[in-house]
């Protein structure tokens, strides 16, 4: 086997990813597994990534660029943010103590914002990944997930951005709260965008319209997938209503897998201009785009 020239390391709350690449850059090898952050402790990161990945060092040391949950408070080493306006996927770089003498890692930053109070991990390495692919972009980047990012970038930095826990409130009333007696696993489209057209135009009036779905439930008997597509629809647009200053009007840029691209596909019709991308693409040509800063090489 074909040692790598170094290797890229994505590391979610759910899911570890690695990439063996070149020294210019080339994808080798790609592997996944469910080791996220969120089930190991500090003292279990590092055999977690030599479980998946340990087959690719030699005996020499390895470069290894990690972006992602493993540098935040609980993760492999706690690494810093940088506050915007920021280049992002530049900064003060964490230099990882390992067992594993072959082990060379270093752990990327996030971003921050005093005003209002905000964060970033993980999200920044695709935002690179973006600048890289447009870099004359002057315009809003949109990063669904369990918390969804919006984003304002010019001239190659990030200068605001805000937080929507669009997933994650999904993910709790979904399973935690009363609707969850009438959710199902089908999925409708006419009720998601039913659901997101009216979130979107009475966003205030959330509460009411999330118990509505409730009552309908006992009334009216909903055929299946509309209480969780209208659920998602109504959330999404209470997202999109209080992210109007960010794409109305605007060029956004929106990263995510299939999934996410299509809840998205909304903002076809809102903003002036729009552009999907795949993650993976993104975050793997932001960890291309450290390694090249961090070892002074090119891409």
């Amino acid at each position: 086997m074909t040692l790598p020239g170094w290797i890229a390391v994505d590391w979610g709350t759910s899911n570890l990813r690695v990439w063996a690449m070149t020294s210019g850059g080339e994808v080798l090898i790609e592997r996944s597994s469910d080791k996220g952050m969120g089930t190991l402790e500090p003292d279990q990161f590092e055999a977690a990534f030599m479980d998946l990945a340990g087959d690719l060092l030699g005996t020499g040391r390895m470069t290894v660029v990690v972006c992602g949950m493993a540098g935040a408070r609980g993760g492999w080493c706690e690494a810093g943010y940088v506050a915007v306006p920021a280049v992002p996927g530049r900064g003060a770089a964490t230099r990882v103590v390992t067992r594993d003498p072959r082990l060379d890692v270093t752990i990327l930053p996030g971003l921050s914002q005093a005003d209002p109070p905000d964060v970033m991990r993980g999200e920044e390495t695709q935002i690179a990944g973006v600048l890289a692919q447009f870099p004359e972009i002057d315009g809003v980047i949109c990063l669904p997930g369990t918390h969804t990012k919006w984003v304002r970038v010019a001239d190659g930095r990030v200068r605001t951005f805000r937080t929507f826990m669009t997933g994650e409130l999904f993910a709790l009333l979904s399973r935690h709260s009363i609707l969850r007696q009438g959710m199902d696993d089908d999925w409708s489209a006419e009720a998601f965008a039913g659901g997101l057209t009216d979130g979107l135009a009475d966003p205030a009036g959330l509460s009411a319209a999330l118990f509505g779905l409730r009552a309908r439930g006992l009334l009216q008997a909903p055929h299946a997938g509309e209480t969780r597509a209208r659920l998602s629809g109504l959330l999404l647009g209470l997202e999109l209503a209080g992210a109007r200053p960010f794409w109305d009007g605007g060029k956004v840029i929106v990263v995510g897998d299939t999934r996410a691209l299509d809840l998205y596909v909304k903002l076809s019709d809102l903003a002036a201009e729009i552009h999907f991308v795949a993650a993976r693409e993104m975050t793997l040509r932001g960890l291309i785009s450290a390694h090249t800063e961090l070892t002074g090489g090119s891409e």
